[in-house]
């Protein structure tokens, strides 16, 4: 079901809403950047991506094929989303951190479904053999 939710960063100057179908589960990876971050994300269309404020706070890192902008506050540092557009995911996204939603409680974030995906090896439609420290 697609409900509006709300996110921000620590400090609170980047702040956001997204309407999210959480039935559509959300995913972690095992990438160098996202294994690394302990990342576990949401993806919505970006019409569906809302940034309230907190635009010119924003940076951006990119890395390798530079198709995801893995964007974070440059003030308290904390990622609340990233975005960018890659073919075989389905085009253009928005990636939001779960962790940076603001009105999610914790009986919701235990019965979110996650997928695992295989990014370390580029295989992103399978689950890693490993998956606990995920």
């Amino acid at each position: 079901m697609l409900k509006t939710y709300h996110g921000s960063c620590h400090c609170g100057r980047v702040r956001f809403e997204a309407d999210i179908d959480f039935d559509k589960g959300t995913g972690r990876c095992n990438c160098s950047i996202c294994s690394k971050k302990r990342a576990w994300n949401v993806s919505v269309k970006p019409d569906d991506f809302r940034l309230l404020s907190g635009k010119d706070d924003l940076a951006d890192y990119q890395f390798a094929t530079k198709q995801g902008h893995h964007r974070f506050c440059r003030n308290c540092g904390v990622t609340a989303f990233g975005d960018g557009d890659v073919k075989e995911l389905g085009g253009a996204f928005v990636s939001i951190s779960v962790a940076a939603l603001d009105d999610l409680s914790a009986e919701e974030l235990d019965r979110l479904q996650i997928r695992y995906m295989d990014g370390r090896h580029d295989n992103w439609m399978q689950q890693p053999k490993y998956t606990g420290y995920l």
